[in-house]
């Protein structure tokens, strides 16, 4: 069976040629830079207590990290956007194990600081029926150490491959969150952790899944 990320991988190597060789080059320089600012050593890991959020969702709801917490551990994932196709490839692959999540009794919720209506045309493409949660300002993910303004180059490269980060971002198209999953206990501890620089790289849902395994 495929892990996810081989799969990953595979569609990476894939995409690769089809990017112009000066594009490549403004996504490497802007990854390396990203990778030696030290930003995944100053984001939350196991130990730390997880801060609460209380975001809206897709569909309209408010749901709320203490409330979440009050039924179960919690499986807290943060995404870039819809545009990022290795963020699709992840939920999707998430989504595929959802019922082993829910059946270990942990809720499952993704956030990403792009607008509802975005969450909601992604929920509904990959027929998602976990929660998926907008963070309008990575007001979240800040508090979390994953926010990160894009440089100045790499930001013109998205908007010219058309990614509309001004618009799905609800005028906050610089910053955006590392990848990032934690488990959580019911005390609020964060007891697993997968944050990376490299958002080509995300958690292994077997892995998500032993660390709920570990709580019991």
């Amino acid at each position: 069976m495929t892990t996810l990320n081989v799969e990953l991988r595979v569609f990476y190597e894939a995409r690769q040629q089809q990017i112009p060789a000066e594009v490549r080059q403004v996504m490497q320089r802007a990854g390396q830079e990203l990778a030696d600012s030290g930003q995944v050593d100053r984001a939350l890991t196991v130990g730390d207590r997880a801060p609460r959020f209380r975001l809206p969702s897709a569909t309209g709801q408010t749901v709320a990290l203490d409330d979440l917490i009050a039924e179960g551990p919690v499986v807290l994932t943060f995404y870039r956007g819809t545009w990022c196709p290795y963020c699709n490839i992840a939920l999707r692959a998430l989504q595929q194990h959802h019922t082993d999540i829910t059946a270990r009794g942990a809720r499952l919720v993704a956030v990403s600081p792009q607008i509802p209506d975005e969450s909601l045309s992604l929920a509904e493409k990959h027929s998602l029926t976990f929660d998926v949660l907008s963070d309008i300002g990575s007001d979240t993910a800040k508090q979390y150490g994953l926010a990160f303004d894009l440089p100045d180059d790499l930001a013109a490269v998205y908007d010219k491959l058309g990614f509309d980060l001004q618009r799905v971002n609800d005028g906050h198209p610089r910053t955006l969150p590392l990848p990032a999953t934690y488990v959580i206990d019911r005390e609020s501890v964060i007891r697993w952790a997968f944050v990376n620089s490299d958002y080509t790289k995300r958690a292994e849902p077997s892995d998500i899944i032993a660390a709920l395994d570990a709580l019991s």
